[in-house]
């Protein structure tokens, strides 16, 4: 009986709540467990003539339909209603998600400038006196995901470096320590941070 219950269990699904990257990745996961990110990514078409259409093409593009529905129904329930009225025309999952995409990342130019913001940031973070090291790493690690996530390459050997070089002064010995025993380019930063 218990198991018969776990089947009919809701996915709990993602809120956006104005952090596009951390909604795409969360919905992209959920999409995709559900096996609909296929027809997000690739889109569907209704066909106006289903008379052509042998037996099997129209049994594959029900089945396709019936996954842009589904995956609809997710973007729609994790969409806020005030940002769902704007996008309401649009007609399949791969539209609805595309439109999001626009609004919130915006074209080239915009993603450029992100970029270039993200950038400045990071080149100006340091360790401030009294913070913890696991709160400098956090900092750290949110600007570099979001560099990231707007196509930034960074690996972890900067992140690492960054990160050596700005703790504050209590720390000297220990940076010390750390760049005399450990190959920097091959430390990742949760070995750093461990």
């Amino acid at each position: 009986m218990a198991e018969e219950n776990n089947q009919f269990q809701t996915p709990c699904v993602p809120k956006f709540n104005g952090d596009y990257d951390h909604w795409c990745l969360l919905m992209k996961n959920l999409l995709r467990s559900k096996e609909y990110w296929q027809v997000v990514i690739e889109g569907y078409t209704e066909q106006k003539d289903r008379k052509k259409l042998t037996e099997a093409e129209r049994i594959s593009l029900d089945a396709k339909k019936l996954k842009d529905l589904k995956a609809r129904n997710y973007l729609f329930q994790s969409i806020e209603k005030h940002i769902l009225k704007t996008i309401s025309q649009k007609n399949t999952a791969k539209q609805i998600w595309d439109s999001m995409k626009m609004k919130c990342q915006g074209n080239a130019r915009v993603k450029r400038a992100q970029r270039q913001r993200l950038r400045r940031d990071f080149e100006t973070l340091e360790m401030k006196s009294g913070e913890s090291v696991t709160a400098y790493f956090q900092r750290i690690m949110v600007t570099a995901n979001d560099m990231r996530n707007c196509g930034e390459d960074m690996p972890d050997v900067n992140i690492v470096e960054k990160i050596l070089h700005t703790l504050t002064y209590n720390f000297i010995t220990v940076v010390c320590s750390i760049e005399e025993s450990k190959d920097l380019d091959a430390l990742s930063v949760d070995e750093l941070e461990s």
